[in-house]
């Protein structure tokens, strides 16, 4: 099929998780065969901080603005067999507007924000979605699964709303030996909402447990926060080197944006990142975390500074292997990117 994907970045993985999300599965639909080209708004912040200027699969463009994509992929539009755009995408309900109207075949949203999408719906936010556009597509791909995609279909008017988790490419994520620098590591860019659960959940314990190791990496930090000593911040790490920075964690500890809670079945790249890997998670607890990992077998649940300090002091080093390596098992039968490819191309074959 040739494919057109319209999404926030492949380029630039900045303080977003989309860029390693569409790199694999760019990579893999390519792999299994398809024309792939990627359609990005160039913007500065993604300019000066791009780790993969030049994506090696499929075919990457930079458009500067609605005007400028209209006019030079007007006829890519119309032949394509499949057109997505992504959520977040700059302008995104005019660059929707035009690709369900423009486009021959098979359209798609893709969502890999969805609870924050609706919370933004419900307060009138249209950003990057409208709900007057939902229904001009032929399928909502959604991050989230569960309940909400029913309440897509009939609260929304999505034609087809089907789940297409985030995914992870083994290949680049994989159990290595070196040091264990830290006893705990966090990534993520900050939010106000996920603060308050790594307050608990790291910040905390590391107050408790001056003799622990712990690290918190992510961009958008205000200087406010007051670090522990025991606490080393790293301001970005650029994926080449996420392998590293969870192969050098005891454990790594997952939160979930309040959205994404409330939703429930919204799994995060990072579980799946750290997984791959063999590093142990610890996380908060959502609906739909047992139908990813089984709780307590291939990932802990963690509600308080005491749930993490009695994980990381008194948990045998034997077992935290084992709970590590089991949830790698898990992943590489269920969610690498090869899989959601063929997730996705089942779908489109289904809408045609």
């Amino acid at each position: 099929m040739k494919i057109v994907i319209l999404g926030l970045s492949i380029t630039s993985s900045w303080g977003n998780g989309h860029a390693t999300t569409y790199r694999g599965l760019v990579r893999e639909l390519v792999t299994r065969g398809h024309d792939v080209l990627f359609l990005e708004r160039d913007v500065p912040w993604y300019a000066t901080n791009r780790d993969l200027p030049n994506p090696p699969h499929g075919h990457t463009q930079l458009y500067a603005n609605l005007d400028e994509l209209k006019d030079s992929f007007t006829q890519t539009v119309q032949d394509a067999d499949f057109v997505m755009v992504g959520s977040y995408v700059p302008e995104g309900v005019a660059v929707g507007e035009w690709v369900t109207a423009t486009a021959q075949r098979v359209t798609a949203f893709y969502d890999i924000d969805t609870p924050v999408t609706l919370a933004k719906l419900e307060r009138g936010d249209t950003e990057y979605l409208s709900p007057d556009l939902i229904p001009q597509y032929n399928l909502y791909l959604s991050f989230t699964g569960g309940s909400t995609l029913q309440r897509l279909e009939q609260e929304y008017g999505a034609h087809k709303a089907k789940a297409l988790y985030c995914s992870v490419d083994p290949s680049l994520y994989y159990p290595q030996e070196c040091d264990q620098t830290w006893n705990l590591g966090y990534m993520g860019t900050y939010s106000d909402d996920r603060q308050p659960p790594l307050e608990r959940l790291l910040l905390e314990p590391a107050r408790q447990w001056g003799e622990g190791r712990f690290v918190v990496a992510g961009p958008q930090y205000p200087y406010t926060i007051q670090w522990s000593s025991n606490v080393e911040r790293i301001e970005h790490l650029p994926p080449a080197e996420h392998q590293r920075f969870y192969n050098a964690q005891q454990f790594t500890l997952n939160i979930t944006r309040a959205d994404m809670v409330r939703a429930g079945y919204s799994p995060s790249v990072r579980l799946f990142e750290a997984a791959a890997c063999g590093t142990p998670i610890i996380s908060d607890y959502w609906q739909g975390l047992e139908t990813i990992f089984e709780i307590d077998k291939e990932i802990l649940v963690a509600s308080s500074p005491e749930d993490v300090l009695n994980y990381l002091r008194e948990i045998p080093d034997s077992e935290r292997r084992a709970i590590g390596l089991r949830a790698r098992k898990r992943v590489l039968a269920e969610h690498t990117a090869a899989h959601r490819a063929l997730e996705l191309e089942q779908y489109i074959m289904a809408a045609r």
